[in-house]
Order: C-alpha cells, then structure tokens, then sequence
C-alpha cells in the first residue's frame, strides 16, 4: 500500500509540472468544437481533467477536513454565486444562455484546478525538494518562450492566438516587422502577464542566492522575460512589471538591488522604439491642450472685397487618439456598467459580455454584480491571511523559498495592475499559471510554518 501511495504521489508531481509545460508551451490547437459557438476543447482541457481526477482521488479520504478549510470555503462560495448569476441571467434578466453561460462557469472552476492540486497532491515532508524541482521547471518554460519568441520575429516561427474567431480554429500566423509578439501564448496580452508573474521570482533569486551558477541562470532567465515584455509591445504589462518587481524587492528590503533593476529596465523599455511611441501617443490623447494663439497689431489686414475671397475646402480636423483606450472608454467598459446596472445583486451571468471588457473588476460586476465582485476579492482575502499571519515564518524561510513567496508576491500586484486594462482571469493559459504558481505559493508557505511549529 505504501509503494503504491508513493507512486500515486510521484505521478502527480510529474503530472503538476506537465501542466506548468504544457499550457504555456504548447499551441492552442481545438480538439473538440462545441457546437454553437467558438468555444473548443483543446489538449490542456484533457490535461486539466486528469489533473482533477488525481486530486479528487486523493480529496475522498480526507473529506470534510478539505472542505473545512477557509480558501477552499471561499472557492465554493465564489464558483457558488457565479453558478446563481448564470441562471439570473438567463431565466430573470435573459441577457445570457444557458449552455454557453454554465461553460463559461466552468472554465473558472478549470483554471483553479491545479490550485487545489498543489494543496492536496505534493508531500508535506518535501517542500524544499518540490519547490527547487518547479523553480527549475519555469526556468525552462520561461527559456522555451523565449527560444520561441526569438524563432517568431527572425525565423518564421508560426503563432496560434484566438484573439476573434477564425483565429480560434488554430489559423497559423507569422509576425510582421513593427507588431507585438506572442510567442507561444495565444495572444501579446497574455504573454506579458505571464511575463509580469513569474519575472519577479526570477529577479528576487538572483539577489537572494549566493551561488553564482545559480545567479547566472536567473539572470539569463530574467533577460530572456524582460526581451519578451518589451517586444509584446505591452504598455500595460511593462508598468505592471515594474510595480510588481517594485514590491518584491522591497519587501526583502533589497535596495539598492531596486535601483540597479528599475534603471536598467527603464532604460531598455525606453530603448524599444515601438513602446517608446506608443507610450507618447498615450500621452498626447490624456495630456494635449489646445495651442495659445496670440495676434499682433502688425498682423492685421485690411478687410477686401468678399468676391476677390477664395473660398478653399476646409482641412478635417486631425483627431489625436489611441485606439485602445478610446475603445475601452467608449465600447467596452460602458457595456460591462450597463450590465452591473441591470442587476447590481446578480450581474447579468457569465457569457453576457461577449467581447473584451479590456478591465476584469468591470467584467466581473457586470456579469456576476456585487456579490460575484466580493466572493472574488473573498478568495483573495483568505490567501492575504495566510500570508500575513505567517510573516515572522516567512522571514525565515530559506533563499529559494523566499524569493519564490515574495516574488508572487510581487507578480500578484502585478496581475491586480494589470486587470485593470486586460481580461486576464478569462484568458486560459495566464489563468491555469496564476493559479498554479499561486497555490504552489500557499503550499510552501503553510507547510515551513508547520515545519517551525
């Protein structure tokens, strides 16, 4: 029985570091089409459902103590509401169907899936081991990108994004001189939020550790994160990143560390030619005023006859804007407020809003209104708890532990930054991540404070 328990135990670790492999590195083929709509299952949904087999299996012993805990509590409590919005919206409001409302719920409870895999699959004994195993592991995901993003702008290397529909069928794509990159992710925006989660760890690391061969690795991988932000040409993302490594380094009180990273990443933003004139087209639409005019005596002219005028086609006047923004502040976040006022209580069900909310705090009033916005914010709060009960343990911990909690720490800030300006917990891919390197995060930090207890 122990043999076999400890093969179970094994495979599931083998099983948690194919998906943090898989999803990111590999290609968002369709499978399945559901009929309908342009939803498809791809090879990670039948991943993800192995994944939640294993962590099942191992839940079953152990029951009502799972169930008993106050994060797992606050899942059931988040996915609950979301489950009550969808018929709200379908059967009060009628702003959204059924099948393609209950799919949508669904992908949430997916994307936590390895969340709850890490807290319930890894050894309680091996936390150092495991998490030195998975720090490895995104060392060469985030390697693998990179290498894939290098192939994409210089060799033709092909991109699968589902960015509209006919994307979404797995059209492959080739990058053109002056766009974004998206390497393996199924779009620029997702790519720069993973980017933004996982960098601060690396950064952390590398003023963390003594080993210099260690030290080398993270700064080749911070490197290589830090190409592919600036080359995603996300403006959010980079003030993201910045914020979040901001945190980290502050929080393990590395000074001095701080200045070198801010300089050195500043500078290389600012050395990206496409950003650098994106970011001045931002500051002309917020920051234009309209030129003085001023007219002198000597100017004047003398008034002539009104035939002797010629009368010239007046110029259009040149409209300054970014397409983005003024797409967010005209379309996108006006329809998600014109759903949370439908029903404030409820939203008008997950589905409701087609398109982009391009915001995920107005996407989840909208579809899932107040109560769905708490239950969100819920989770988060159970997880702040353990960490901030936990800080004396925390300071203790050892380098990589360290580094690893405070820098998700930092990414998490980051990804709060970012959801202003991006759906981010709806794109599969950086959703499936978050959750896994958030929950890997909890596991080390409950079980060193059990491990000095």
């Amino acid at each position: 029985m122990s043999k076999l328990l400890s093969q179970f135990n094994t495979v599931s670790k083998y099983l948690i570091a194919a998906v943090l492999i898989i999803v990111p590195l590999f290609p968002k083929f369709p499978l399945i089409n559901v009929p309908g709509t342009y939803v498809a299952v791809r090879f990670e949904d039948l991943l993800l459902l192995i994944l939640a087999a294993f962590t099942f299996i191992k839940i079953l012993p152990n029951f009502k103590s799972f169930f008993k805990d106050e994060i797992v509590q606050a899942f059931l409590i988040f996915f609950g509401v979301g489950l009550l919005s969808v018929f709200a919206g379908v059967y009060l409001t009628r702003t959204a169907g059924l099948t393609l409302g209950l799919l949508h719920w669904a992908r949430r409870i997916e994307y936590a899936v390895p969340f709850f895999a890490v807290l319930t699959l890894l050894s309680k004994e091996k936390v150092s081991e495991n998490l030195d195993y998975y720090i490895k592991v995104l060392f060469v995901v985030i390697v693998a990108v990179f290498i894939y993003g290098v192939g994409e702008m210089y060799f033709r290397f092909p991109v699968i994004i589902t960015q509209n529909m006919e994307y979404s069928k797995g059209v492959a794509l080739f990058w053109t001189p002056g766009s974004h990159i998206n390497s393996t992710f199924a779009g620029h925006y997702d790519l720069a939020a993973f980017i933004v989660l996982v960098l601060p760890i690396f950064i952390t690391l590398i003023f963390l550790l003594r080993e210099k061969f260690s030290k080398i690795l993270f700064i080749i991988a911070s490197g290589a994160g830090l190409w592919l932000l600036i080359n995603s040409l996300s403006r959010t993302g980079q003030i993201s990143y910045l914020g979040a490594v901001t945190f980290a380094l502050i929080l393990v009180k590395k000074f001095k560390a701080l200045i070198i990273v801010l300089a050195v990443s500043v500078f290389l933003i600012l050395m990206s030619s496409g950003v650098n004139q994106r970011f001045r087209q931002l500051i002309k639409v917020f920051g234009m005023a309209s030129p003085s005019i001023t007219v002198y005596a000597d100017e004047a002219i003398l008034p002539v006859r009104r035939v002797d005028l010629q009368v010239k086609t007046p110029l259009p006047i040149p409209v300054i804007e970014d397409r983005s923004t003024s797409i967010r502040l005209n379309v996108e976040w006006p329809r998600a407020i014109r759903s949370f006022m439908i029903n404030p209580i409820l939203g008008t069900g997950y589905s409701s809003i087609d398109l982009a909310t391009d915001n995920d705090y107005l996407r989840i009033l909208g579809e899932t209104g107040l109560f769905g916005f708490l239950a969100f914010w819920l989770v988060f709060l159970r997880i702040g708890k353990i960490f901030t009960s936990s800080i004396p343990t925390i300071r203790k911990l050892d380098p990589p532990s360290l580094g690893f909690v405070v820098g998700i720490s930092g990414g998490i800030l980051g990804t709060f930054l970012s959801i202003f300006f991006i759906d981010l917990f709806e794109a599969s891919k950086f959703a499936t991540l978050f959750w896994l390197l958030l929950g890997l995060a909890v596991y080390v930090v409950r079980n060193k404070q059990y491990e000095q207890e």
